[in-house]
């Protein structure tokens, strides 16, 4: 690893910032020079628009490159010098036109902001053996629901030494099964792996597949005391199955479980597009189903039978309504807040 890139590791450049720092654009490069060493050397720095920092030292004199500095194995206090004046310049242009990340990979910094809008958390970093590796934690539960970690890649079978950056999320024994077979997962490193999976954090997967797979591994660290008991939110699309219609038919209707429901728990459908909010509340009847149906949008392997109690007018039960509760995104089966079961409460004794 060269000087530039182990100074500039978990960084991003700020473009407003190095033009101010005196840096001028040629083309697609930005280029800064100093002399240093009283005048007798210069360091010319080229930075590119993707924030790849790279550095040269002439020596005046002779217009010729100096590379000793370079040399891990040269000593002596001319070679020294050079080496810290160019490390302090390099360091100054960080810490003034760069923006500090926490983690090497870009994906992995934008997981990380979605993750602390979404639930308020930030990385953990609790090794200083393994700097690299850091935890995201229900602050309620304390449990662990992502850990990003830097490997080389032969770590996960691959014929490759590259350090990369990977996420390992907890799901159903069978989902981890399911996305084995597909591109970009890889058996748990470090973890489980009946229930976590590895997902390599360099694009392969999208950002939204892998907050919706977040998702439900922190649906898995959620307890009772923020939660009402027994209560679920599960989504329903109307483009695939006509809910209303089944209803008329019979007010016990199969559904998909994916979660830790039991008989006599409640649950609210949400439904999506053109709705948007929750409509039904039915009580589960029977659950853990054997249930094989597939095709290219659903796929189930367990369902529960649920009984209609309570619809809801479109739009008394918006998205908008369960945000005000902590409610923002509704991807899979999940705990129904304890402020939000008491509002529904109220609502239906009105």
């Amino acid at each position: 690893m060269t000087i530039e890139e182990e100074l500039f590791r978990k960084t991003k450049i700020d473009f407003d910032k190095i033009s101010k720092y005196g840096f001028k654009k040629d083309k697609s490069l930005y280029k800064y020079s100093k002399n240093i060493m009283d005048d007798n050397f210069r360091v010319d720095i080229k930075v590119d628009n993707n924030g790849v920092v790279r550095g040269k030292v002439y020596d005046l004199a002779f217009q010729d490159e100096y590379t000793n500095f370079r040399i891990e194995d040269s000593t002596g206090s001319f070679v020294g010098q050079i080496r810290e004046e160019f490390i302090n310049l390099l360091k100054d242009i960080r810490n003034n036109c760069f923006i500090r990340e926490p983690f090497i990979y870009e994906q992995s910094n934008r997981i990380t902001k979605e993750i602390k809008e979404k639930y308020g958390d930030e990385p953990e970093f609790e090794w200083e053996k393994f700097p690299g590796y850091a935890t995201f934690r229900n602050k309620d539960s304390k449990k662990w629901y992502g850990i990003i970690m830097n490997i080389d890649k032969s770590k996960l079978g691959e014929k490759s030494n590259d350090e990369i950056e990977i996420i390992d999320i907890k799901l159903e024994p069978e989902e981890v099964e399911d996305l084995l077979k597909q591109d970009g997962f890889y058996k748990a490193y470090h973890m489980n792996k009946k229930s976590w999976i590895t997902i390599i954090l360099d694009n392969t997967i999208s950002d939204e597949i892998i907050m919706n797979l977040i998702e439900k591994s922190y649906s898995y660290t959620i307890t009772n005391k923020n939660s009402a008991k027994n209560e679920w939110i599960v989504p329903a699309n109307p483009k695939y199955f006509d809910i209303e219609k089944a209803l008329k038919e019979s007010n016990t209707i199969m559904w998909k479980q994916n979660a830790d429901i039991k008989v006599n728990d409640i649950v609210y459908l949400y439904v999506g597009n053109p709705y948007s909010s929750i409509m039904y509340k039915l009580k589960v009847i029977e659950a853990n189903i054997p249930y094989k149906y597939k095709d290219k949008n659903i796929k189930i392997k367990k369902a529960m039978k649920i009984d209609l109690i309570t619809r809801y007018e479109k739009g008394k039960l918006s998205f908008s309504r369960l945000k005000e509760f902590g409610v923002n995104a509704i991807r899979s089966q999940r705990y129904m807040p304890l402020a939000l079961s008491k509002y529904i409460n109220t609502i239906e004794r009105d």
